[in-house]
Formats: C-alpha cells, structure tokens, sequence
C-alpha cells in the first residue's frame, strides 16, 4: 500500500473539485480548493518526500485554449520530477510520447480507449504498442449505476457500458501496468470512502492498482489497508492539507512510512 498524490489540473490552475461536476460547455466545476502554487511546486515536494507514482490530471477536454494551460503546467511539474508522476487526460497514441519524453513514468487513459459506451481494442492495441504496455495505466473510474459500478468517461460525465468486474480488469490487464480507479459518486466531496467499490477492488491482486476517492481520515487508510490487504495504493485529494483539508500532510506521509 502505497501513497500515490495527484496534482489535478483545471483551466492551468491546481485545483481540487468534486468529482461528477465538471462540465465542457464552460469548462466549469464545482472547487474546492483553487492554490496559488503551480504544479511544479507540488511534483518538486513529492520528489522531496520521495512519493512515485502520483498522478497528473488535466482535466479540460483537449483542444480548448483551457487544456493548453493544463498541458503547459503539467510540463512543468513533470520537468521538476522526472520519472515520479504519472500523467492523464487527453492522452492518445499520437501525444503519449511527448509526455513520456517530457518525464512521465507512465501515461494514463481513459476516453481514448472507451468511447461510444465500449472498450476500443484497436485503440488499446494502438497506444499499449506506443507507450509501451509498462507505462500505460489505465482509469477505469466508475460510478454506480443499479447494484453495479460502470467505468465513466469524459471528465467523469458519461457511463459506458463496461461494468467494473474482475473479468473485465483480467482482459485490460494484458495491455497495462496499473490501474487508476477514482470512486466517483465520492470524488471530491471528503465524505468517507466508497466501502463497496474497495471490497470489489481488493479481490484484484494480479496488478497494482491505486484508489481514489472520499478519503478523509486515517481510519479510512486502515480500513483500505485491511480490506485491500495492503495491495490497493491510495490518492488523497480535497480532504488534504496540502488542497486545505483537514488531513496534514506530513502525517500522511508518516502514517505510509509507518503503517503501509
């Protein structure tokens, strides 16, 4: 069990936002912490402290002028931690390289791979080949639908039709590293953590996989530890001190070095 932080993006600032609340039209979303920092502050404290595998987001859809200050801050906090930090959104097999040249340890995808409510194959085939299948991750971030999880995409705001199983994790492994999994219906809102989403995850043992989502205090880790049998890494967001959470930071690291 590791701890993974994130540096999310949105319109070139760091921020952090609920989950489900972003929308394209006006590249809006509900904030719960805006810094002052950039993210190059944030990935040159991560590498002090020694955290990997953390993860970038930027978090407006490609083409707007928005995701072009995303893309300009996540170049400069991947320059500051080479080989640290993952980076995600708006990743295909044309721009993988750029990003993995600029100094991310891997590349994160999702709507590349699921689009039209379905897993793409030729597109996973596609951008496995590119980036090479030990520096792709993929988000299969879901939100509950019925009495099952389906991954989302688009900025968390359209169900596929792929439902988060065991099997499914099986096949998408063949093509990646890891996995990033945000509980959305919790994302953002430091509220507790999606207890039936972990129970699912921790039957996965096969490949690394990291959590995110609602995680608001330390008996939320112990209880991710003990349920995920200490295989499951965790992303702490809004209820960090870091993004003015109540959670201290460097308690956080503590308790990973101490218990995880």
């Amino acid at each position: 069990m590791k701890f993974r932080p994130c540096i999310d993006i949105h319109n070139g600032k760091v921020k952090q936002i609920v989950g489900g609340s972003l929308t394209d039209e006006k590249s809006e979303a509900k904030e719960n912490f805006v810094s002052e920092k950039d993210g190059e502050y944030y990935a040159a404290l991560y590498k002090m402290d020694n955290l990997k595998g953390g993860h970038i987001i930027m978090l407006n859809p490609p083409g707007t002028k928005e995701y072009e200050l995303d893309r300009q801050q996540a170049l400069k906090a991947l320059g500051a931690y080479p080989g640290g930090l993952q980076i995600g959104g708006g990743i295909t097999d044309k721009n993988a390289s750029l990003f993995l040249d600029a100094g991310a340890s891997h590349v994160i995808v999702t709507s590349y791979v699921f689009q039209n409510g379905f897993i793409q194959y030729d597109n996973l085939s596609r951008i496995s080949s590119e980036a090479g299948k030990e520096r792709l991750v993929l988000d299969v971030s879901c939100r509950k639908k019925g009495e099952d999880y389906f991954i989302v995409t688009d900025r968390w705001q359209k169900f596929t039709n792929e439902k988060l199983s065991l099997t499914l994790l099986k096949d998408l492994a063949e093509y990646c590293d890891e996995f990033l999994i945000h509980g959305v219906d919790v994302e953002g809102k430091s509220a507790g953590i999606d207890k039936e989403l972990i129970y699912l995850l921790s039957k996965w043992q096969e490949s690394s996989v990291t959590y995110a989502g609602g995680v608001n205090s330390f008996e939320d880790l112990l209880a991710i530890r003990e349920s995920g049998k200490g295989n499951i890494n965790v992303t702490i967001g809004s209820s960090l001190s870091l993004f003015g959470g109540p959670l201290n930071y460097k308690e956080v690291v503590e308790w990973f070095r101490k218990y995880a």
